[in-house]
Order: C-alpha cells, then sequence, then structure tokens
C-alpha cells in the first residue's frame, strides 16, 4: 500500500473518494426530506439508534469505500482488481439505491430485498480485495458490520410496519 505519489493518483485518490461520498449525498436526497414525515411515523425497531448517528457513520464509511477503491486502482494489473472494481461498483449502486426504494418509495419489503444484495456484494468486494490488497479488504470490514445491522433495522422495519409491506 502507498499513499498517492503524483498528480494522476491524488486525482484518482480523489475521484473514488468524492464518488464514495456522491453516491451518499445522492442518497440523502432521498433520505433527509422523508425523515421528519414519513419516517418519523414508522414503528421503530428495538437498537434503532437516533436519526443524527447515520450522517457521521456513513461519511466515515465513504471515506472507507473511496479509499479501498484507491487501493485496488493502484494494483489494477493484478487480475482479481478489475472484478474487484466492477463489485465495488455494483455495491455502490445498491447502496444508493436502497436509500430511494427505502425512503422515497417507501417499499420496505422491496428494500429489503436490496439490502440483503448490497450485503452479498460488499461480501464478494471484500473477497476480491483481499486477494488483491489485504488492507482494502480490512478497510471495508466497518461497511459490512454497519450493513448487516441496516439488514437488521430494514427487516425490523418491514416486520413492525404491515402497512408499508
Amino acid at each position: 500500500m502507498s499513499l498517492p505519489r503524483s498528480t494522476v493518483e491524488w486525482g484518482v485518490f480523489a475521484l473514488f473518494v468524492v464518488g464514495s461520498l456522491a453516491a451518499g449525498i445522492l442518497g440523502s436526497v432521498a433520505t433527509t426530506p422523508n425523515i421528519p414525515t414519513w419516517y418519523a411515523g414508522l414503528v421503530r425497531p428495538p437498537l434503532s439508534p437516533p436519526t443524527w448517528v447515520f450522517a457521521p457513520v456513513w461519511t466515515t464509511l465513504y471515506l472507507l469505500m473511496g479509499a479501498a477503491g484507491f487501493l485496488i486502482w493502484q494494483k489494477r494489473d493484478h487480475p482479481a482488481a478489475k472484478t474487484g472494481l466492477a463489485l465495488f461498483g455494483v455495491q455502490l449502486v445498491l447502496n444508493l439505491a436502497w436509500s430511494w426504494v427505502f425512503f422515497a418509495f417507501h417499499a420496505i419489503g422491496l428494500a429489503v430485498v436490496v439490502v440483503v444484495a448490497l450485503w452479498l456484494s460488499i461480501l464478494a468486494t471484500i473477497e476480491r480485495f483481499y486477494r488483491v490488497e489485504p488492507l482494502a479488504a480490512y478497510l471495508l470490514i466497518p461497511y459490512i458490520a454497519w450493513t448487516t445491522f441496516a439488514t437488521y433495522l430494514t427487516a425490523a422495519y418491514w416486520y413492525l410496519n404491515p402497512a408499508w409491506r
């Protein structure tokens, strides 16, 4: 693992970090207007954290994702790197999709399906990243841990709010 060494590498690093953060920002477009209205009216599952917790946690996770993606890009000639980066893109799309499915479309049942697919894609990304650069895989461990918790929350919201199934 190495820090960016050239202007091009710093630019690519910035693209990975900003691109990851952009997924979060685009997701917040669906999330933010629905929190004080629709989301506030849902029955909350046990262990559901206060809403203010999500922004700092997700910001940290997006920064770690960006760094992990950059580490794999640095070793893009490795046979597993191309697949790893493709999986990285898939999990970012699913991450973004979950926010829209849950918050904008209020389709909690479909959100359960999306979050399970997200979890599986993160696991596949971790496995592929580990083959290329173990540190990149380790940087995604907090992400899959939080997504495991998010899977519980999504399923619990689905179970506790039958009107939104």
